[in-house]
């Protein structure tokens, strides 16, 4: 039997210096933190987005990188855009070692209304441009005998989200493709895991937020007092994709402030509420 030995040290934590990193949907608040976070940990971070122009914004945001920092417009719908990409990241870093797959979209629509044109937009960006993605870089991964891949999912991967088209189903697509991922690759050295947020404050989401009442509603609904942000999300990544990680694979972080464990509470319980408990 053979072991595998970490390769942090003192001076990288993570692991992740120099680590050649993919990240899809990378112009997006969330993809742009963990862009940010990569960079700051030390990786060479390859931002795909099909947005050529918020790409451009993303790196002007994230400043000066230099040589660690690439933008590659990319449509994870399509294989041969990604395959390019592929390329092009081998060719001038060598193979990717770390995916992030966090490409998604979402759309308003009843389950039974929803007109099959608009499903199948739906899974081919949320779920089969995951396994499309996972697909080009995980053959990178595997020659190189080591690697990671962490996809962004959703707590309504488990959890019905109603009137939000197929966005549950993909998103409960992507978790069981990643153990799927987690059992076929992991003879060879490369992990899979899904980090799943809750509630997370982000530019798109945004304007969800513009009534004082409903961010106060929101807060209290969770444990934690707080809407997520763009950073929670990222450190949890970056912990999953790194070598301290390194026997954690075919795994599901939630990170939601304990709000998937607080739905009881959520429930008027007369005798048994918090001001209840206080006077006993």
């Amino acid at each position: 039997m053979t072991s595998r030995t970490s390769n942090v040290d003192g001076n990288d934590w993570l692991g992740l210096k120099d680590k050649v990193s993919v990240v899809t949907g990378a112009a997006g608040g969330i993809g742009r933190e963990i862009c940010r976070q990569l960079l700051a940990s030390g990786a060479r971070v390859a931002m795909l987005d099909r947005d050529a122009q918020e790409l451009q914004q993303a790196v002007a945001d994230l400043g000066g990188h230099g040589a660690t920092l690439k933008t590659i417009v990319a449509d994870v719908t399509d294989l041969s855009s990604l395959q390019a990409a592929g390329k092009q990241v081998q060719s001038q870093w060598g193979p990717c070692l770390l995916l992030v797959n966090n490409a998604a979209a979402l759309y308003a629509d009843a389950i039974m209304d929803i007109k099959l044109d608009k499903w199948n937009q739906l899974l081919s960006v949320n779920l089969t441009g995951y396994l499309l993605s996972a697909q080009v870089f995980g053959q990178q991964m595997l020659a190189q005998g080591r690697g990671s891949m962490v996809h962004i999912a959703s707590i309504s991967a488990s959890i019905p989200q109603p009137f939000s088209g197929a966005y549950s189903v993909s998103k409960a697509g992507v978790t069981m493709l990643s153990r799927l991922l987690a059992v076929e690759l992991g003879e060879n050295g490369v992990r899979s895991n899904v980090v799943s947020p809750a509630m997370i404050r982000t530019p798109m989401s945004e304007g969800i937020y513009k009534d004082p009442a409903v961010l106060r509603r929101r807060e209290e609904m969770a444990p934690a007092g707080r809407i997520g942000t763009p950073a929670d999300i990222a450190q949890a990544v970056l912990f999953l994709a790194s070598d301290r990680a390194g026997y954690i694979s075919g795994q599901e972080i939630l990170v939601d402030g304990a709000l998937t464990q607080a739905w009881l509470s959520l429930i008027p319980r007369p005798g048994f509420e918090k001001l209840d408990a206080m006077q006993a």
